[in-house]
């Protein structure tokens, strides 16, 4: 989805009446009375969808079901059915998603635990390797994963440099790549600054050195094309883009020729054949689900897969189109009139996912600034403003608001009566 020069409010609404995905807004709760919409001057515009996606309109009601009907009148024996759930969500996220095939995704635990069972269970398929690669920008959790099964394995964590606004460089990791190489844990779409990293190239280049790449898709999984057909291992979160709610559970990928091979650390009754034999001896089930552990989250589920199932409507390569475009027009209204920030994320949307992140000493201040001002974007350290536009409910007049909104704001110097003192939750 292209656009030339956006000069006017118009010229943003002229994009919003041409947009493919526009009816897909009314598929989520807005802030407006009874969830409608406010599209009035005063509105609140959410630009913080990378962080925690939107209600979808019919989450409450597919969760009201399972709650009355099935877990309400069912019981226990609406089991027959939620047994196979997580296997189900799995492969509506593999078709409709990530680009996957039948039985190679799992919704399961949370993006932590799952990076933690893929990185133990690689490690152990490449016996005699004493190295784990990690990014020095990587996602805290995915750094502190990895510091702990390195030391709690003798093992070596080696940080491959990267530019924290343009990411990695490949020939900085083939740097750091050799046959002690284990794992290599990346980011697809990087965090703070959004750079989108090369999954294929990547995934070929650490074969070569016989190692393993696992991807964190936290960030990639519904703003992004992804394929994972080119890759081994990924993790990745469900309540960003892929809007199934606070704390949804997560997805894990395992390549099918890989299954096999892999055991993963936590030995949990769901992750067993013949689970409810119940013997006294561990045997992995065949399959991704060899990778479950405990008693799987219904009710998230569920709301996962509301998610997923409008992303798959509205397809991927729509999404990812409209996420470029609206952060293009970001970087174009940011380069025009906010001379007082300074780009912190690829200039290049086909190297950037669907955030764009601008540097400013007061980041901080502005962040709150916005907040009061009714844009509500997210902060990151040491000194970045964070704007995550969702496509399927933001509208290039939204971007064109926001941007308005900052300005005002840095003229009038009104960022500077906000506290420089970070909040827990930023």
């Amino acid at each position: 989805m292209q656009h030339g020069p956006v000069r006017t409010r118009s010229d943003a609404q002229q994009l919003d009446a041409a947009d493919p995905l526009a009816g897909f807004r009314e598929r989520f709760t807005g802030d407006g009375p009874d969830g409608t919409w406010d599209d009035g001057p005063g509105r609140r515009i959410y630009l913080d969808g990378n962080s925690l996606g939107r209600l979808p309109r019919a989450t409450p009601a597919a969760v009201a079901r399972v709650v009355e009907q099935e877990w309400g009148r069912g019981l226990v024996g609406s089991w027959s059915d939620w047994v196979g759930q997580a296997g189900r969500a799995g492969d509506a996220l593999a078709a409709g998603v990530l680009g996957a095939r039948p039985g190679e995704v799992l919704v399961s635990d949370s993006t932590s635990v799952n990076l933690f069972k893929l990185l133990e269970a690689g490690v152990d398929a490449r016996p005699g390797r004493d190295v784990v690669v990690c990014s020095a920008d990587e996602f805290p959790t995915d750094r502190y994963v990895v510091a702990g099964v390195a030391r709690r394995r003798g093992m070596t964590v080696r940080e491959v440099p990267v530019d924290v606004d343009q990411g990695l460089v490949l020939d900085d990791l083939a740097a750091v790549l050799d046959d002690r190489v284990a794992v290599v844990v990346l980011s697809l779409v990087a965090y703070r600054s959004g750079a989108l990293a090369d999954l294929v190239a990547v995934t070929a280049l650490a074969r070569e050195h016989g190692a393993l790449v696992l991807w964190d898709l936290s960030h990639a999984a519904g703003s992004v094309e992804v394929d994972l057909s080119a890759a081994d291992l990924a993790v990745g979160c469900t309540y960003k883009h892929l809007n199934g709610g606070p704390g949804a559970p997560a997805f894990l990928y395992v390549r099918r020729e890989l299954q096999a091979e892999l055991r993963q650390p936590i030995q949990g009754w769901f992750g067993a054949s013949d689970q409810f034999a119940m013997g006294p001896d561990y045997e992995p089930v065949d399959g991704v689900e060899r990778f479950a552990v405990g008693t799987p989250p219904v009710l998230a589920t569920t709301a996962v897969e509301v998610g997923v199932a409008i992303t798959t409507e509205a397809g991927m390569a729509a999404i990812a189109a409209k996420g470029r475009a609206l952060t293009d027009l970001l970087v174009e209204l940011a380069d025009d009139r906010l001379p007082q920030l300074r780009l912190a994320s690829p200039r290049d949307a086909a190297h950037r996912g669907a955030h764009v992140s601008l540097e400013h000493p007061q980041a901080w201040q502005l962040t709150q600034a916005l907040v009061d001002h009714g844009v509500v974007p997210d902060f990151r350290t040491p000194d970045r403003v964070r704007f995550g536009p969702a496509p399927l409910y933001t509208r290039f007049v939204d971007v064109w608001d926001a941007v308005d909104r900052l300005a005002e704001i840095l003229a009038a110097d009104d960022h500077l009566r906000y506290p420089a003192t970070r909040s827990r939750v930023t």
